[in-house]
């Protein structure tokens, strides 16, 4: 007989953020497998490791006790966010990434961080 299990076993998986996140990280492992091999040690893995970093750090937060510490973490997640987009601007402009996987990262990274930022404002003033 076989019993159906809840899908969300832990609760950063109800999250939305966390969600798109994870999109944003495929998005970026995919847009990254056709760098240059030389890229493989640089460029390659450190968008990779921000894009993994966001979803991540946004996991790890929901695991803290107060607000204010889950806040912390999002801010985190924020910044590695930001450095993606740094990158994927690098990328763009020495050829690696073209117009296309650029604006598709930069667009979800534009949603993301206005959810993050909606995120920690919600905790922030939620611990007030």
């Amino acid at each position: 007989m076989l019993i159906e299990i809840a899908i969300c076993m832990f609760n950063f998986e109800k999250l939305d953020v966390w969600s798109e996140a994870m999109v944003l990280a495929d998005t970026v492992y995919r847009v990254t497998k056709d760098f240059p091999e030389g890229e493989r040690f640089g460029l390659t893995v450190q968008m990779r490791r921000a894009a993994v970093s966001v979803s991540s750090n946004i996991a790890e937060g929901s695991s803290r006790h107060s607000k204010i510490d889950f806040a912390r973490f999002v801010e985190i997640a924020a910044g590695s966010l930001f450095e993606l987009i740094s990158q994927s601007f690098i990328a763009k402009n020495q050829k690696m990434l073209g117009a296309g996987a650029h604006e598709e990262i930069y667009l979800a990274g534009e949603k993301l961080g206005k959810m993050l930022s909606g995120l920690r404002n919600h905790l922030t003033a939620a611990s007030r």
